[in-house]
């Protein structure tokens, strides 16, 4: 590693992390691991963005998922280009991958053959369904996921069909599950020495997000169905109308929701046969919101907000995106940070949601093109200018 490519003063600083991920979930994973100061060198195929559902590399997608990294393009087909892959593999601490469970071992990349090399690696696997059983070879996407892992069946309005989160969910949380998972087995490895693979899938990780709705069915045997906006056990917990725009609260406990009603200035609610218990506030929920709606729609959003804070109910607007990072509070989190690429100019991408004590973070590199340190990072491995001519000649790397 050049000193230029190690970056001090951030908790991940001294790793070296090979990217070979695509689309969105494994690239989720790696983001975490290069915002935190690790090296990572991203490995993509000649003409890699084709088929990318990111998209192309200068689009809002792709500028946003490879920020903090270093970019080279090899053909792991060849035997040339897997011989530098595992040139590179004997300096790394992490490979990523998110391709089909089968593809790695096609290629021959997969972790048996790089912890030949290095038994020191971490490997890190995101596919479909898992790596094997009767689903492991099919390819699998963020959509089919929610679907098959039942977070559509209980998404949306009763009655008015199934509904697909609005954010690729299984993608991320499958990303960041699998960046936990890669920090274990670093940890691991401080007292073994040995790396290990580590994996998961947007079906695992989907199934696990149904969480206390999972156990649910398993603990108390039943199926849950769509609630809307209203919290499928706490009531009131949901979206409600004002004079200009909606808000959501959440006044479910037995304090909250006294003082809710003084809030809102009916204190007679809360002696209101079957509204005085959380059972009989659940059994006639489509009264009770009704009630809320028909005293909130009569003020604007701001004006319940300030009087719900005071008493302890949270609360607040329900933003559209333009309307979240104009919020003060997003803006005083930094939620939006400036980077200038060289190409492209100024841009503003989405920070890392972690805080550390005492470490500053930055966005430090803007996303690299396709292939930009190739020349660069073979240099390092010792390959002469003239040996680099060659392989890019030949197709081998670009």
């Amino acid at each position: 590693m050049t000193q230029d490519a190690t970056i001090t003063g951030l908790p991940l600083s001294g790793l070296r992390v090979l990217d070979l991920t695509v689309a969105r979930a494994g690239p989720t994973c790696v983001r975490h691991l290069a915002d935190w100061g690790a090296e990572v060198i991203r490995i993509a195929p000649p003409s890699a963005d084709a088929g990318d559902i990111t998209g192309d590399q200068d689009g809002f997608d792709y500028q946003n998922l490879h920020r903090n990294k270093r970019a080279m393009q090899i053909d792991l087909k060849t035997e040339a280009g897997k011989a530098i892959f595992f040139q590179l593999a004997a300096t790394a601490d992490v490979v990523i991958e998110n391709m089909r469970a089968a593809v790695k071992f096609r290629l021959g990349v997969d972790y048996a053959s790089v912890s030949a090399v290095n038994p020191r690696i971490v490997y890190g696997s995101i596919s479909g369904f898992g790596q094997d059983g009767p689903y492991g070879h099919r390819a699998g996407v963020d959509q089919i996921a929610q679907g098959m892992g039942g977070l559509m069946s209980i998404t949306g309005v009763p009655g008015a069909g199934l509904v697909r989160v609005g954010i690729p969910i299984a993608d991320l949380t499958a990303g960041n599950l699998l960046a936990l998972a890669v920090m274990m087995a670093l940890y691991d490895r401080t007292r073994t020495g040995r790396g290990r693979w580590v994996h998961t899938s947007l079906l695992e990780v989907m199934v696990f997000m149904l969480d206390f709705q999972a156990s649910r069915w398993l603990l108390a045997g039943e199926v849950a169905g769509q609630a809307g906006n209203d919290h499928p056990t706490s009531i009131p917990t949901g979206v409600y109308p004002t004079a200009d725009r909606p808000i959501a609260l959440a006044a479910s406990s037995p304090r909250m929701w006294e003082r809710f009603c003084d809030a809102l200035d009916k204190p007679e609610w809360k002696t209101r046969p079957g509204w005085n218990t959380r059972d009989g506030r659940s059994a006639d929920r489509a009264a009770i919101n009704a009630a809320i709606s028909e005293v909130t729609r009569t003020k604007p959003s701001l004006h319940w907000i300030e009087i719900l804070d005071p008493a302890g109910i949270p609360c607040g607007p329900i933003n559209t995106i333009d309307q979240t990072f104009g919020d003060p509070q997003v803006q005083h989190l930094q939620m939006a940070k400036p980077v200038a690429h060289p190409r492209l100019g100024d841009q503003k991408l989405v920070r890392n949601p972690i805080n550390m004590a005492d470490v500053d973070w930055d966005i430090r590199n803007a996303t690299p093109d396709a292939g930009q340190h190739t020349d660069a990072v073979l240099a390092e491995l010792g390959h002469s200018p003239d040996d680099i001519a060659k392989l890019r000649a030949a197709r081998i790397v670009q």
